[in-house]
């Protein structure tokens, strides 16, 4: 009997496929996404050290009171603009965008988008 992958696993698999080719480096890191039901994840990521240099998301204090919904495109859009401000502080303006094997479509998209808005190029 065929067994079915989960959406979670066809995922995982895409996702272990795309970072084979994606790499942050020092020059230019990773912008890494993670979504949930509830809330959406950024990091900005050095893969050479493996350190997480910038973060944001919707359980940060600065976006919790300002959004009502956590789980909607502007909620995303709003972590993006944090996450490309915080980058711009640290000195951070050209990154890779690495989608997490999720479609480029919805949060993933608002969230590229805001950072883009916000000065991060890629």
């Amino acid at each position: 009997m065929i067994k079915k992958e989960s959406k979670k696993e066809q995922r995982l698999r895409r996702h272990r496929r795309v970072r084979k080719k994606v790499f942050g480096t020092p020059e230019r890191p990773r912008l890494c996404v993670f979504r949930s039901n509830k809330h959406i994840y950024a990091q900005i990521i050095d893969d050479t050290i493996g350190h997480t240099l910038v973060s944001a998301s919707t359980l940060d204090p600065e976006l919790r009171e300002k959004l009502q919904k956590t789980w909607n495109v502007e909620a995303a859009k709003e972590v993006g603009l944090l996450i490309g401000k915080r980058a711009l502080e640290k000195g951070i303006k050209k990154v890779v965008f690495d989608r997490g094997g999720y479609k480029y479509h919805g949060r993933v998209k608002a969230l590229a988008d805001g950072a883009r808005e916000a000065g991060l190029e890629f």
